[in-house]
């Protein structure tokens, strides 16, 4: 048993403690990292509620499992990143864009709402690598971190395009 109890009063100080014992304030920039990893992984769940071709199904549990992984590291001070994750990120790309029409305009979010609730999870997965990036300009902290956030930003973009084509939805495209 991991958890024994959830209510510990600790943070009530305003700090959070991290998995070495030492605590931090709520708005230190390792926490704020924790928290958008964890509101990503939150619109992964919320967008896991629709129904969703069962390969991309299988993609987003992978990635939830990932930036679970990912909190972990963050709340471990020093912790390394599995590049192995990144790699994946990069495969999945790649075999997701293959079967995509070229782009021939900026999209606008929308289109079904899996397509939808993917968006924010992109533009989620944008802020947090942008708050991940304030903690890599103050402290050590591995910088393949960003990489896969950005990557992860990519592919979920991909993934907004192939739940519409899956749909037969039309892009919303950029008009002038």
């Amino acid at each position: 048993m991991r958890l024994g109890k959830i209510t510990t009063r600790t943070g009530d100080d305003g700090t959070t403690g991290l998995a070495d014992g030492s605590r931090l304030p709520k708005d230190h920039p390792r926490i704020v990292a924790i928290g958008s990893v964890d509101e990503l992984n939150s619109h992964l769940g919320l967008l896991l509620t629709e129904a969703l071709p069962d390969e991309v199904r299988a993609e987003l549990l992978r990635i939830q499992n990932d930036l679970f992984d990912f909190g972990g590291m963050l709340a471990t001070p020093g912790a390394p990143f599995d590049a192995g994750k990144l790699a994946r990120l990069d495969e999945a790309i790649t075999r997701y864009n293959a079967d995509l029409p070229p782009l021939r305009e900026f999209i606008l979010p929308g289109g079904t709402r899996a397509a939808a609730l993917c968006h924010v999870s992109r533009s989620v997965a944008r802020r947090a690598e942008r708050d991940f990036n304030s903690l890599v300009q103050n402290e050590i902290a591995p910088r393949e971190g960003l990489q896969y956030l950005n990557r992860l930003s990519d592919l979920l973009f991909v993934l907004c395009r192939v739940l519409n084509l899956a749909a037969g939805q039309p892009e919303t495209l950029w008009q002038r």
